[in-house]
């Protein structure tokens, strides 16, 4: 049963510099088409009643109120249904903010992701340390009562107690949730190309993990709770969207390269504008390549989804139970009643524990 949809979003005011979402910069029209396109889209799913909508990018804020309102007007959204948008700090204000209320869109994901002005600077990042606080503090104003705040870590020379002056800002601001993200130097962007020529290097993995770590227990000291393994949150504040993909349940993906999960069937979008929008011209659900999820690869997804979330963990059955209990052998899972959950030595190294089940 499909519980949530993803609407995403491709425009952006820049390319950060180590970015490699789909996302492009785009003119006043191109934004007036997709959005038709979108809600064409929309239109050739059944009627679902959703418990979450997540405007995803790119950078949704990006987009007219008057935009987001016309696309929520064709969704059926459960009482105290979820809607969150992300946000960059340079293309919000009070006022939009406002709007966004107005339109029923109850959450805010703010793209901070450090508050050092430097570090904002070699990241590509358009706003600075003063307008992401500006952006938090305006939402506040505006009646959101539900904000996430994006923040990167492992940046290039970045030291641990760098890393420290961050989380003491975002704990200042006492954010519901917040998400943070290991910086991936990947193929094709600019920090990649720097990488290659010698001008950044990567964090030494030691330092790396030295900082996960920090996170967690700065985190814990805040009050937050470490639910799934980038994702912290205040009690009763976890992310109901994203939860719905750890918990394996379906979901519509919608836009250009959104990924969805729905009748049993897990699909990428097309991720050309022409191809998404002959594919809608013609009737069809743009749909780029799909899975069919047999039991088999439900039950594989249940694991290497399930096991981020850190308070929930897994019940296994059936050849995983022996390969659960491998791995509480080896003091990477453990076994709280009936459920298996990742260890915090399994936590360090989560990749190569859902491996192997794969």
């Amino acid at each position: 049963m499909v519980k949530g949809i993803y609407i995403h979003i491709p425009f952006c005011l820049n390319k950060c510099n180590y970015c490699d979402f789909l996302s492009f910069k785009c003119r006043e029209s191109d934004k007036k088409k997709y959005v038709e396109y979108l809600k064409k889209e929309i239109m050739l799913y059944p009627q679902y009643e959703y418990e979450s909508v997540y405007f995803g990018g790119g950078t949704p804020s990006i987009l007219d109120s008057e935009d987001l309102k016309e696309i929520l007007s064709l969704l059926k959204i459960k009482d105290n249904g979820e809607v969150t948008i992300e946000v960059n700090p340079k293309t919000v204000d009070y006022d939009k903010f406002k709007a966004y209320k107005r339109i029923g869109i109850n959450r805010v994901s703010i793209g901070i992701q450090s508050f050092d002005e430097k570090k904002l600077k070699i990241l590509g990042r358009m706003h600075n340390s003063s307008e992401g606080k500006k952006a938090y503090l305006e939402a506040r104003e505006a009646g959101f009562k539900n904000i996430s705040l994006d923040l990167m870590f492992s940046l290039p020379d970045q030291s641990l107690e760098e890393l420290k002056e961050d989380l003491k800002e975002l704990f200042d601001l006492k954010p519901e949730h917040f998400s943070i993200y290991s910086l991936i130097w990947e193929e094709g962007t600019n920090f990649f190309e720097k990488l290659k020529r010698g001008e950044l290097k990567e964090t030494d993995n030691d330092l790396e993990a030295d900082m996960y770590k920090t996170i967690i227990e700065e985190g814990k000291k805040a009050g937050y709770i470490h639910y799934e393994i980038s994702n912290f949150a205040l009690p009763g504040r976890e992310a109901v969207h994203n939860s719905s993909y750890w918990k394996n349940e379906e979901y519509l993906g919608i836009g250009l390269g959104a990924s969805g999960y729905c009748d049993g069937i897990r699909y990428k979008n097309q991720v050309k504008f022409k191809d998404y929008y002959d594919n809608i011209d013609n009737g069809e659900k743009p749909i780029l390549e799909s899975e069919i999820v047999d039991e088999e690869a439900k039950e594989i997804y249940k694991y290497i989804l399930g096991l981020r979330l850190l308070q929930l963990g897994v019940i296994p059955k059936g050849k995983y139970i022996k390969l659960c209990e491998k791995l509480r052998n080896l003091e990477l899972l453990e076994k709280k009643d009936n459920r298996y959950l990742l260890t915090e030595k399994g936590l360090f190294i989560a990749n190569d524990v859902f491996d192997e089940f794969v």
